[in-house]
């Protein structure tokens, strides 16, 4: 893991590739890979039972003493995914950690229902260290404990029947929980990404997308790569359909909609995700233009199109609010990030809110910026990171990235089939958020084609409409899965 960190510090610091977000999330991961302390440790408490079912096994008695790794290590809750070979490495490897009490697994509970396809595969394992054995199935769950201390109480026994949500053992310490669980909250309840729209909104001028309103037809189609890597993903028959979906957001090329719907859909790939969403935010100087090429003529490339008309602030203040309105009615679960994007956008246009606007969009910002990243990186251990599935992500995330831009630019030539007022499809590249970088991207890929051409305005237009668009997209997957999750 020190190689990734490595690479990612140098993306960002001598090649400049999102450096606000790349800095702390190498950062961030480079103190996941250390042997920290109270770094990443919940607060002691209740053990609570994850599911209804019975308990298979239990570990730990009154006044015995829990021990966390020194390195924060992935821990499997399900067997699901583990298989035969898996199972028995898990149970070899806690038996091992009991014989030097270490062991963090403290129970195995079996549900009342079953999530496995077909039959679950039942594999015998080693038990407290020593040559007690235990029957496990392939879909039991498994809880483990989450801070270092002593069990003051237990409260269940093998063979009992529990409640989700029901106490199991109680942990006590003088430790109140490391830095990171608290920091990591703000992405596990889903307030970091909503104060980045708040900033975003604060930042961002709608004003070309009002005066060129067909130009949201080009953000609409670049949601197409959200939708396509989604059924590619779930073709390759890897991922789960949340994760699958949470996968697909990386094509709306939105750094903190792609944490906002992987904290909600899959946990365990956020990171993953993350680091592929903002490098391909950070390379989309590279990865646009020859797709933009690819798909245009020169003459399509040296479309000049109309000067937008200049806006008012009352019709940028109606926006905001209708566009609240409807896309909240539209995808409610997307009401978080749509909320505060217009909501910081009403306040810098309102003009009675300067003070506001700005902290949003400096103070703000930044500081958030800094907690995302570096919450993001802390879940960045090996055994969570170097695996085939990030390997996948990786290009499952170009995939998503290459078809929205493309798509993007194919609307624009349609479109262009039925106006008279031709659109120059070269800013159909910027439906992909990554704002304002998209729209630089078409700039300079028009003016290559004529220097005195000047795009940058009408591309605003499609790539703050991405933006919207991929809010609403990760909602419609939050609306469908997140039940189910």
């Amino acid at each position: 893991m020190w190689v990734v960190v490595a690479i990612l510090l140098y993306l960002a610091v001598f090649k400049e590739f999102e450096p606000l977000l790349l800095v702390p999330i190498a950062f961030g991961a480079l103190l996941a890979n250390l042997p920290t302390k109270n770094m990443t440790d919940t607060p002691p408490g209740e053990i609570l039972s994850p599911v209804s079912g019975v308990v298979v096994a239990a570990y730990g008695e009154p006044g015995q003493s829990v021990q966390m790794p020194a390195t924060p290590r992935q821990r499997p809750n399900h067997m699901t995914k583990l298989g035969e070979d898996g199972i028995e490495k898990v149970f070899d490897e806690e038996n091992l950690l009991y014989g030097e009490g270490r062991q963090t697994l403290l129970y195995v509970i079996r549900g009342d229902e079953s999530h496995s396809e077909g039959e679950p595969v039942s594999v015998q394992v080693p038990w407290l260290g020593s040559d007690e054995t235990i029957t496990v199935r392939g879909d039991d769950y498994l809880v483990w404990a989450e801070a270092s201390g002593r069990m003051s109480q237990a409260f269940i026994k093998a063979g009992d029947a529990v409640t989700a949500g029901q106490p199991l053992a109680r942990v006590f310490s003088d430790h109140n929980g490391g830095l990171f669980h608290y920091i990591s909250l703000g992405i596990i309840l889903e307030i970091f990404p909503p104060l980045i729209f708040l900033g975003v909104g604060a930042l961002t001028d709608f004003g070309p997308l009002i005066a060129n309103p067909r130009t949201l037809l080009l953000g609409a189609a670049a949601q197409f790569g959200v939708f396509a890597t989604y059924l590619g993903a779930m073709a390759s028959g890897f991922f789960t359909s949340s994760e699958a979906a949470a996968i697909g957001i990386i094509g709306g090329a939105d750094g903190p909609t792609s944490i906002f719907l992987a904290n909600a859909l899959s946990p365990d790939l956020m990171a993953p995700i993350a680091v592929a969403a903002y490098s391909y935010m950070a390379l989309v100087p590279v990865i646009q233009p020859p797709i933009m090429r690819a798909l245009t003529t020169k003459s399509e490339r040296q479309i000049r199109m109309k000067s937008l008309r200049k806006v008012g602030r009352l019709e940028k203040l109606i926006f905001a609010l209708i566009v609240t309105i409807f896309c909240i009615l539209v995808a409610p679960d997307a009401s978080p990030l749509i909320g505060m994007l217009m909501l910081g956008n009403f306040l810098r246009e309102c003009g009675v809110t300067q003070r506001l606007s700005k902290a949003a969009q400096n103070e703000l910002i930044n500081i958030v910026t800094i907690f995302l990243g570096a919450s993001v990186g802390i879940t960045m251990t090996g055994d969570r990171f170097l695996k085939a599935e990030t390997l996948m992500i990786l290009a499952l995330g170009v995939v998503a990235f290459s078809i929205a831009t493309a798509s993007g630019i194919i609307m624009a030539k349609g479109m262009n089939l039925f106006s008279k007022s031709k659109i120059n499809p070269l800013i159909g590249s910027a439906g992909v958020s990554a704002v304002p970088m998209a729209a630089r991207v078409s700039q300079v890929e028009g003016q290559k084609a004529d220097p005195s051409n000047y795009l940058l305005m009408h591309a605003m237009g499609p790539n703050v409409a991405g933006v919207i668009g991929t809010a609403l997209a990760a909602g419609y997957f939050m609306a469908v899965f997140a039940s189910s999750h």
